[in-house]
């Protein structure tokens, strides 16, 4: 599995495309349901949960506000985050335990030399 400091960089870019994918969200809530979100006022965020083995996506509001999305509205302090997304990491361990209790067993596991991508075959138990 990649390290941290190789994960959180691809899930913020320097040049901003998945900061912009992830705002995204709050300009389609305004657009397709008539939310109030000002996307400017929030900063996309990634961060690694060690716990959970996962990148989380967060929008981090940077002001004190107040949002409707129709008769309900919400209050956001300052830091606090509207979390978007997960993106789960598995070690091949891991990925045996999950395909066994899904009714799968892993017929071959390839991957490259630091072991950070890799192909599987599936096939039912």
């Amino acid at each position: 599995m990649k390290p941290p400091e190789i994960l959180i960089p691809a899930y913020d870019d320097g040049t901003g495309v998945t900061a912009k994918f992830n705002l995204n969200i709050l300009r389609r809530l305004n657009r397709e349901i008539g939310a109030t979100f000002v996307p400017s006022t929030f900063r996309h965020e990634a961060r690694w949960n060690a716990d959970e083995s996962r990148v989380e996506m967060h929008l981090r509001s940077e002001v004190n506000q107040s949002v409707s999305i129709g008769d309900t509205h919400i209050h956001f302090e300052v830091g606090e985050t509207i979390h978007t997304e997960n993106s789960r990491k598995y070690t091949e361990e891991g990925l045996h335990e999950l395909a066994k209790a899904s009714g799968w067993k892993i017929d071959a596991f390839y991957t490259d030399s630091q072991a950070w991508f890799a192909v599987i075959v599936f096939s039912p138990l």
